[in-house]
Parts: structure tokens; sequence; C-alpha cells
């Protein structure tokens, strides 16, 4: 791999790389200290510049460096073309097709949980149980990618042309895979939540026979908090939407 520092970056290009270097070591640290991220440390970003077809690739140094919140920097424009960093190689360019698809998709990440593991050794769809991870979304349940004859970016364009609000999916026997639609932070915090969530859920089914669905009116008080639905909105337990007379 050959270090480059290709022209072509503008000044705000460059800022915008900037920032996005000191969320991402805010989010690893945040990730390891909380033990989101398994001991080995997998976990990368990529995030869109907003203004150019270019991607910055952000990925967590593992446990063995002299800075644990060093940020592995390049910079790939769509087409390949590597602005600043070392090149990418075969994995430079592994969500680019999303990007290209998904105007709206900001951040993607490629990360090992021991939790979202879990789910992903047992080939199991991760079922969305846990109250926040409902709030913002209607999704019931994360995909899990088996077949990986399939590219794993046209397995998550086809789960998300089935529910255009998924956030990710388990990768079996590796770990998830999670996208933001507005950033480092909000995704990091994604991944918080899921692997939160399907750590109860575990906890749930080892000690208590699993966990339960809903009760009733969860998904109307959750989905009118994050402002999915009106406040005048109702929604049966099963999840339909019913809008009041006048909307």
């Amino acid at each position: 791999m050959t270090d480059t520092v290709a022209p072509g970056l503008t000044a705000e290009q460059l800022a915008f790389v900037a920032q996005a270097q000191k969320d991402a070591r805010k989010a690893f640290r945040v990730l390891r200290e909380t033990r989101t991220i398994s001991p080995s440390g997998t976990l990368g970003f990529t995030i869109r510049n907003p203004d150019s077809q270019i991607l910055v690739n952000l990925n967590y140094a593992g446990p063995w460096g002299d800075d644990l919140d060093e940020v592995k920097t390049s910079v790939v424009g769509f087409d390949g073309t590597v602005y600043l960093g070392k090149s990418a190689g075969p994995g430079g360019g592994r969500y680019t097709k999303l990007f290209r698809t998904h105007d709206d998709v900001v951040a993607i990440s490629h990360v090992h949980t021991p939790n979202l593991g879990a789910y992903s050794q047992a080939h199991a769809e991760l079922p969305l149980l846990y109250v926040p991870n409902r709030r913002f979304r209607k999704t019931a349940s994360l995909p899990v990618y088996i077949n990986r004859r399939q590219q794993e970016v046209d397995f998550i364009l086809d789960s998300i042309a089935k529910d255009t609000e998924v956030p990710g999916i388990i990768e079996a026997n590796g770990g998830a895979t999670v996208w933001s639609r507005k950033g480092i932070i909000d995704l990091a915090n994604t991944i918080l939540f899921l692997e939160e969530g399907a750590h109860f859920q575990i906890l749930a089914a080892a000690a208590l026979g699993g966990s339960k669905p809903f009760g009733p009116g969860v998904l109307q008080q959750q989905w009118r908090m994050g402002g999915l639905i009106p406040s005048t909105a109702t929604v049966d337990d099963d999840g339909t939407i019913h809008l009041a007379a006048a909307e």
C-alpha cells in the first residue's frame, strides 16, 4: 500500500476530514470504555462528504497501539481515487454502492461487539425488543447476512428496499454493519443501543425465559416520543397506525 497525499482536496473538505477524525476519536473512546466493542477492536467508520463524491474512512487502531484513540484515516473518491492516507485496498470501496444508491445515508460502520456477535454466531436476526431501539424507527428486527456469495453491500441494499428504516444488519459469524443518516456520533450511539438491547435480551433468555413482546401501548408511546407519528395518532399493538380524522 502506498502513502498518498493527492492534490484535489479543498480547505472545506480538509476541515470536514478534521471534524470527522475528532468525532471518530470520541466514538472510539466511548465504545471502548463502555465495552461496546469486543476486545480485539474491530471498528471503522466511513462518512461521506456532503458536497462531493468523497468518502472518509476512519479505522480504529485496536488495543495494541501507543495511542488507543488513534484514527487511521484515508480519503477516497467514489471512483477509487485516493486523496489522503494509505491506499484503501480491496475493502476501501466496500460501501460505495450504498452511498451512490442512497444519498441520505451519511455514515456506515462495520463493528464487532460481544452481544451482536452472539446473534451473529447463532445466525439469528436481532429482534428490537429494547424500547430505545424502537423510539425513532418502526423496524422490528435486524436481518442477518449469511450467504457471502452475495456481496454484503447488495444484501444491505436489499434490506433497505424491504424496510427503509432498518439501521443495520447482523453479519453471520462476524459482527454487525450499522449506518446513519446523521453522522458519526449518531451512528456510534445507534451501535451502543443495539449492543445494549442485544445484551439485555441475551440476559433475559438465559435467566428469565426470553424477552417478551412489547406491552399494550408501547409503540404508540414511543413513536409519539420519537416524532414518528403525530401526538393525536393512535397505534395498535401490532404496529398499525391510525391518524386522527383531521390529519
